[in-house]
């Protein structure tokens, strides 16, 4: 890893010691993690992970190709451009992602006020999803995140599940029939899921169709494990 001794040179043999060498180096997990929902091109993560470099985005997408943690691979003309997706193997780092987060979140100088990108914040709902044992039959709501970051940014669409026994919220190009459709910036979703706001109380959110719907998958996926009354 540019020039870093590995821990193994140091005669330690721990798994968490070498987990530390594939994906400890600066930057590395966290294009791990906006990889987690789907495959992206080089300018996708360059626009999702502000502060990295070109250079620097490189150097990691080689690392991790070449310890097996994703692939490159070409789609097909007429776009001719390269895209980057997990493996099988890389995919199991959203545990890892999920441990990091919930342990996190009890740190005294996490930075609550800093924005989050759509996949990101999608990610965090994920960690706490749960079931709702008030529903009476499982609601679908589709996301729409705009990154709060960028300015006029394309919104990223997302298809959620709520039933009495989980809850699941995948990446969604062409989302089907739901029972709400939602449209928010990601300041506005993350002061919901995050810092406990009732959705209509925030004017960065609109939504279509059923309130009761989002109700239900703010109360399965967001932090505190409810949801503000109405």
């Amino acid at each position: 890893m540019g020039g870093r001794r590995s821990y193994s040179s140091y005669n330690d043999g721990c798994a968490a010691a070498h987990a530390l060498d594939l994906i400890g180096e600066r930057w590395t997990l966290i294009v791990v993690r906006e990889l987690l929902l789907g495959p992206k091109r080089f300018i996708e993560l360059q626009n999702d992970i502000l502060g990295i470099s070109p250079a620097v985005l490189s150097r990691r997408l080689r690392d991790l190709e070449a310890r097996g943690i994703l692939t490159r691979h070409a789609l097909p003309a007429p776009a001719k451009v390269d895209v980057y997706e997990l493996t099988d193997w890389g995919h199991q780092l959203e545990s890892v992602n999920t441990a990091l987060s919930m342990w996190a979140v009890a740190s005294p100088t996490l930075p609550w006020d800093a924005d989050m990108s759509p996949d990101t914040l999608v990610l965090a709902m994920r960690a706490h999803a749960r079931g709702d044992a008030t529903l009476a039959s499982p609601v679908r709501v589709n996301l729409y995140l705009s990154d709060s970051r960028v300015d006029e940014a394309e919104p990223v669409a997302y298809s959620a599940e709520v039933t009495q026994h989980g809850a699941t919220v995948e990446k969604a190009p062409t989302p089907g029939p739901a029972d709400a459709d939602v449209y928010a910036t990601t300041a506005g979703w993350k002061a919901c899921i995050l810092g406990g706001a009732n959705f209509r109380d925030v004017p960065s959110i609109s939504v279509v169709d059923s309130a009761f719907a989002v109700d239900a998958l703010v109360r399965a996926t967001n932090l505190n494990g409810r949801a503000e009354d109405a």
